[in-house]
């Protein structure tokens, strides 16, 4: 903690025998170099990874996730420089797909966003420490965060609840079987609670005007495009998955309506959006370029028509990419 290492919460000692112990589970060789993470652009060895996945409490059986997850971060469209150095309190959310939900415990029903006792919240921090021991966000230093936000802690690890969704796991839409992740660069959450409507449109609308607010990043006149994440919880799913089954009809008609007609903002801004081009014929101001820059998937517990949106950070793009069978121990069998 005196040296910086730390976020503020107590932290596991990583002693030489910890680390050790950590790798022996895995198949991996510690001088392995799996990136170089901005700003500092340090080499992000396995071993470093371990480090600060034993500091947060992380499983060694999380290392392949917690691989994957670094290699999608540092590809140059999720554009970590910028996450990690903003003015934004942007932090990594982390949609987890495939068997692997269960075989590490990812959370996708009741509290999958945060506030639950399971392995996900360890694995999130690790991802944390690793942003700011290895890559160097320091606040006030190479970070500029205004006011920062709770997600900086552990980020977001969730799964998608594959088995209630009417529609394909997300990262199979974005060509990825099996187990995978997706990491976007998430503004915060906002929740959008709906207690009228009984059809996927009514759903849909209330979705769509929610999320559409004249400050969000998406109609930032900084910014030239950005991209919309939406969790929908399995009973709204299944209202709008009857009506809906194609998926990409849920995108096109949550992209109509998160948008504003131009004369709706404040009149600078109005300009600056008009400048670059974003006003359309229309009269209207998108999120998202196109119907398919809204991601959704299907989460959350069934107690009430919830969903949550997520604004993008500046151009930063999500990554979908696999993860890599974990080494298991002897003895040791996991239900594929």
């Amino acid at each position: 903690m005196q040296q910086g290492w730390g976020d503020g919460l107590p932290l596991i000692p990583p002693t030489s025998g910890r680390v050790r112990a950590f790798l022996a589970r895995n198949d991996r060789y510690p001088d392995e170099i799996i990136a170089h993470l901005p700003p500092t652009n340090v080499e992000l060895t396995v071993e470093k990874i371990v480090i600060n996945a034993v500091m947060a409490g992380a499983p060694p059986e999380s290392l392949e996730l917690l691989i994957a997850m670094i290699v999608s971060i540092a590809d140059p469209d999720f554009e970590l420089y910028g996450v990690n150095a903003t003015t934004a309190p942007v932090y990594p959310v982390f949609v987890v797909n495939g068997p692997i939900r269960n075989e590490l415990d990812i959370p996708f029903s009741y509290g999958c966003l945060g506030g639950m006792a399971n392995k996900a919240a360890a694995i999130g921090r690790a991802v944390r420490l690793i942003m700011r021991n290895v890559a160097g966000q320091a606040p006030g230093v190479t970070s500029q965060t205004t006011f920062g936000s709770p997600g900086r802690v552990a980020g977001v690890v969730t799964g998608e609840w594959e088995e209630r969704s009417p529609w394909l796991p997300l990262a199979v839409r974005r060509d990825i079987r099996g187990d995978a992740l997706t990491s976007f660069g998430a503004m915060g959450t906002q929740n959008i609670i709906d207690t009228t409507s009984h059809k996927a449109t009514d759903f849909l609308e209330m979705i769509g005007k929610s999320v559409a607010y004249a400050g969000c990043n998406c109609f930032s006149g900084a910014v030239p495009y950005g991209e919309m994440l939406v969790a929908i919880n399995p009973i709204c799913a299944e209202i709008v998955g009857r009506e809906m089954p194609d998926i990409s009809d849920v995108q096109e008609t949550l992209w109509r309506f998160a948008s504003v007609d131009a004369c709706f903002l404040q009149r600078l801004h109005r300009d600056q959006l008009e400048q670059q081009g974003r006003i359309r014929e229309d009269g209207r101001v998108y999120m998202t370029p196109e119907p398919k820059d809204i991601l959704v998937f299907v989460a959350g517990g069934p107690g009430g028509l919830h969903a949550t949106g997520f604004h993008s950070f500046g151009t930063s793009l999500a990554q979908t990419v696999p993860v890599a069978a974990a080494e298991r121990t002897e003895g040791e069998t996991h239900p594929r």
